[in-house]
């Protein structure tokens, strides 16, 4: 069933652990998230992300969600990631998305806040949830590009921005990156107090993937109640690609399901251990 960010999010920050929000492009990744989600009863975020939405993208992506999300007994998210293109945010709301985020965290507060509360005045007249970020979570782009440095959360910049704004979510930056890390990274958990403290608006954590568990879940206890998950996808499915060549030399027009099914379960794998790790299992 297609749900909103409040209403997956509020549950989760009352009873203290988090949503996983996976990027998905293809039906492998779409059915094997799912799949997985309804097995272990736990809510999801399908985040696509402007990248995949061109062309026919955003029609083949909604119109397929609208049409498989009643067959699942879990809560689901139909999310828009690091949306910059306001017209594309605006289609995607037109389009049936029950979330967007938008993204104008390059900008100083009082221009995140003007653009920020233009998208949320149009999308919460249509009944839709917003995140926005404050800070800025560098690192590389889909593209593999580097996207400079980040930009730790202010807290005290944390109230004037949700006030003047009635964001649903707030992604903050305390020290994760996008793409694969270079270094270890380290969690400042002392600003993501702060900024619990000053807030009780939903908090998002960018670059989940290649975080170590241990922060993750230190993170997760105080207080982020949605984590952002795609590179580990890519590397579940890319790690699996050597076993799809062997399962296509037995023959020459090797079924579909067969040459797939080595993807699909190193994605199944995956989404199982990120489940675990936000104690999202068993929620619903």
């Amino acid at each position: 069933m297609l749900c909103t960010l409040n209403e997956v999010l509020k549950h989760a920050q009352k009873k203290h652990y988090a949503v996983c929000a996976f990027d998905f492009v293809t039906d492998v990744y779409l059915k094997a998230i799912l799949d997985t989600c309804e097995e272990m009863k736990a809510p999801v975020i399908l985040s696509a992300l402007e990248h995949d939405l061109q062309g026919k993208g955003l029609a083949y992506i909604s119109g397929t969600i609208k049409a498989i999300q009643n067959h699942y007994s879990i809560p689901i998210v139909l999310h828009l990631d690091h949306g910059k293109d306001l017209n594309l945010l605006k289609k995607c709301i037109d389009y049936g998305f029950s979330s967007v985020m938008y993204d104008s965290s390059e900008y100083p507060l009082k221009e995140n806040i003007d653009r920020t509360k233009e998208v949320i005045t149009y999308a919460h007249a249509r009944g839709v949830t917003v995140e926005a970020e404050l800070g800025y979570v560098a690192g590389t782009d889909i593209m593999g590009g580097d996207t400079g440095d980040s930009k730790l959360t202010e807290p005290k910049e944390v109230e004037e921005f949700v006030e003047k704004t009635d964001v649903d979510a707030l992604a903050v930056s305390i020290g994760t990156a996008h793409g694969i890390y270079k270094s270890k990274p380290k969690l400042d958990i002392e600003c993501l107090k702060s900024i619990r403290s000053i807030t009780d608006v939903p908090l998002v954590l960018h670059g989940g993937s290649g975080t170590p568990e241990g922060q993750l879940k230190e993170a997760i206890k105080e207080g982020i109640c949605k984590l952002n998950i795609y590179a580990d996808l890519r590397i579940a499915m890319n790690s699996k690609m050597n076993e799809c060549v062997n399962i296509l030399s037995n023959r020459e027009d090797e079924l579909p399901d067969n040459l797939f099914k080595p993807l699909y379960m190193g994605l199944r794998n995956e989404v199982i251990n990120k489940i675990k790790l936000t104690s999202s299992n068993n929620r619903y």
